[in-house]
């Protein structure tokens, strides 16, 4: 139980000694572990807490007593208010070195198992403009900065298209330039915010589930391609057309529009119908001379240059031959299955959402590719004995499950497959591990390979291969 706020001390000289998880950094103070954000290691700072628990506390830095010789300036206006790139103040050296010992740390602890030399973490030849994908909130009043609140004075009240404050889904900060998607997603995003407040569109409030102007997602691929969805509150199909009108002259190189209509109480859109407005229905991304559709609703990897370096990884570490069947589990749209599929006899490849197995099979049409096979459906229920028995026993099996990890039903039917080889790909190594605990006495972990596909993030993808025993 959380003191009473008038209770929470101030800890004056804190030595901020490593990083932790969810991108935090900590030190000790009489033999709790306190979390601060915003710190490096070699901060020495004075440090209010805010919620204190049995075994730690977390604040926030109210003075610098001394600044690391780690520290980088960070090189984003808004760091620390959106929530997101939070090691900019870090080298990407460091933020490498403690990703690999994360993996390492989580690997040993939780799944307590036997494990070669982990390898370093691969670093993304991109650090900033890396993604493909990001989507944008409009909201009826900005969020307003600590320091616009602490000068005082008259701060009109002004629409936002950013992103969500963390933890506040009714809060949003508005963006002037985001280093994480490259042109044209920064002048898209302010040149709609500055038309529709010229013509007078209302920004949507969420409490009070009004204003005609929601979301706006912006995908952009490696071909230069783009993608860009609007989501309105209400069909009103004037104010629509006018928009992307606008835009689609404005922007000539968005080479796919469209809308969506949301009225519901939540921003999710998975469950309703985008309106192609103007041009494709689809982007390209190309990858080692193969072709991947990416539609409005596809799943693709937001790092494109860095998906392939990760793939790269998975296909050597499942070292297929030509006469081998490979399942390719938790497949999405196909992407590592098709990008394996030359490698040997058959893949067959098993994914929870229906559209993305159309995409799946579109891709391998798109690309040729005649040896793969896809079935849509809960993982728990499509991989079963009776599964393994139609399709083949795998020779090989890669799996990239979501961060929750894969179901102790779908590890058993494996299990009772017996592969030759297994490959883990996760983008969580806490589950992974668990995970690997279960495997542990028909497999061997022979190799280990963090990967970075988020640079200034705490987030890390990880890649195990391994045999069977």
């Amino acid at each position: 139980m959380a003191r009473k706020k008038a209770n929470y001390p101030l800890i004056e000289g804190l030595e901020i000694t490593t990083l932790a998880a969810e991108g935090k950094a900590m030190g000790r103070y009489n033999d709790k572990v306190v979390f601060v954000p915003m710190t490096v290691p070699g901060d020495v700072v004075d440090v209010q807490i805010r919620s204190m628990r049995r075994r730690y506390m977390e604040g926030f830095v109210v003075r610098y007593r001394h600044r690391s010789p780690l520290r980088e300036e960070p090189f984003c206006a808004h760091f620390g208010v959106c929530g997101g790139c939070k090691w900019q103040n870090l080298p990407y050296a460091e933020q490498l070195r403690f990703k690999t010992d994360q993996v390492r740390d989580q690997l040993t602890r939780i799944g307590k198992i036997e494990l070669p030399e982990i390898a370093p973490c691969l670093p993304s030849a991109e650090t900033r403009f890396y993604r493909n994908k990001l989507e944008f909130t409009f909201a009826e009043r900005r969020w307003l900065t600590y320091e616009e609140i602490a000068e005082a004075g008259d701060i009109a009240d002004a629409p936002a298209l950013g992103f969500h404050i963390p933890g506040m889904f009714d809060k949003v900060l508005d963006i002037d330039r985001c280093w994480l998607q490259p042109e044209p997603s920064n002048a898209i995003r302010t040149e709609t915010k500055r038309f529709c407040i010229e013509h007078g569109y209302t920004f949507h409030n969420p409490r009070e589930h009004r204003g005609l102007m929601r979301n706006m997602v912006i995908r952009t691929a490696s071909t230069g391609e783009v993608m860009v969805i609007v989501v309105f509150h209400a069909d009103e199909r004037e104010k629509i057309a006018a928009l992307l009108d606008h835009l689609a002259e404005r922007f000539p190189e968005i080479t796919s529009l469209y809308y969506v209509i949301n009225d519901k109480m939540n921003d999710s859109t998975a469950d309703l119908e985008p309106v192609l407005y103007r041009g494709k229905d689809h982007i390209v991304e190309r990858m080692e001379g193969l072709q991947f559709k990416v539609g409005p609703k596809s799943f693709y990897q937001t790092n494109s240059a860095q998906a392939y370096e990760l793939y790269k990884v998975a296909r050597d570490f499942a070292a297929l031959q030509p006469e081998e069947t490979l399942y390719d589990l938790y497949t999405g749209t196909g992407t590592i299955a098709n990008f394996c599929a030359a490698r040997c006899a058959r893949v067959v490849g098993v994914e929870y959402v229906p559209e993305a197995i159309e995409d799946a099979r579109i891709n391998s049409a798109l690309n040729g590719i005649g040896n793969t096979v896809f079935y849509a459906g809960d993982m728990k229920a499509v991989l079963s004995d009776e599964f393994v028995a139609r399709n083949g026993r795998p020779d090989v099996i890669i799996l990239d499950p979501p961060r929750a990890g894969v179901d102790k039903p779908v590890i058993d039917v494996i299990l009772r497959a017996a592969p030759r080889r297994i490959v883990y790909v996760s983008c969580n190594p806490a589950t992974q591990a668990r995970d690997l605990a279960l495997l542990d006495g028909d497999y061997r972990v022979e190799a280990v390979q963090p990967v970075d596909m988020f640079p200034h993030t705490h987030h890390v993808e990880n890649v195990v291969k391994l045999v069977r025993r």
